[in-house]
């Protein structure tokens, strides 16, 4: 088992869903746990499809709670997003850009595979310096409230199993092999340094 708990970061494309739920589930679990998003911007759903509502990585969570609550009280609290938003700036001020934070981690799960391949590539474009290993998996989770749910739950199991590894680095293939053939979903896995 490792001797300091793992630093996990979970990914999503704006840090507001799939991400923070993840956040939210593992945090609970006492995980060593931050979130991000990989988006140049952060998008909520808007009144149509084709009208997001588009905010700055800077924008509070609180701030965007207030600009959609005097948009559309109605709308934003029928589809869930005044809950999430509440949820949110419960678990940190404001969403996070991955790309600009540079911490350390064990663990980075993603949750899309468009997000895992930007993760990839700026793990890979950073200058290495402590050759310290870093673990990038894709778990991929449809943006919705329940999925998000869903796919917090599996990840959180997928840490704690990694936690109670006796050696991460030996025994992470396998565990990812029970995992999809238990989830019945694929998973995508590689290892950069920082």
């Amino acid at each position: 088992m490792p001797s300091s708990p793992l630093r996990v970061a979970v990914v999503c494309s704006s840090n507001q869903n799939r991400s923070m739920e993840a956040h939210n589930i593992l945090s609970k679990r006492s995980f060593n746990v931050r979130s991000f998003g990989t988006g140049t911007h952060v998008k909520l759903p808007g009144p149509a499809p084709d009208k997001p509502n588009v905010y700055d990585f800077k924008t509070t969570y609180e701030q965007m709670y207030n600009d959609l609550l005097k948009k559309d009280k109605e709308l934003y609290t029928q589809n869930g997003i005044l809950h999430m938003l509440d949820r949110n700036k419960r678990i940190k001020p404001r969403p996070e850009r991955f790309q600009n934070c540079k911490d350390f981690f064990d663990l980075v799960i993603t949750c899309e595979e468009r997000v895992y391949d930007q993760v990839v590539e700026d793990l890979n474009s950073r200058e290495q310096e402590t050759c310290q290993p870093v673990h990038v998996i894709n778990v991929d989770i449809q943006d919705n409230h329940e999925e998000a749910t869903l796919g917090a739950f599996l990840i959180c199991e997928l840490c704690q199993c990694i936690q109670h590894t006796e050696d991460m680095e030996n025994e992470i293939d396998e565990l990812l092999q029970e995992f999809e053939d238990k989830s019945g979903r694929t998973f995508l896995h590689t290892v950069c340094f920082y």
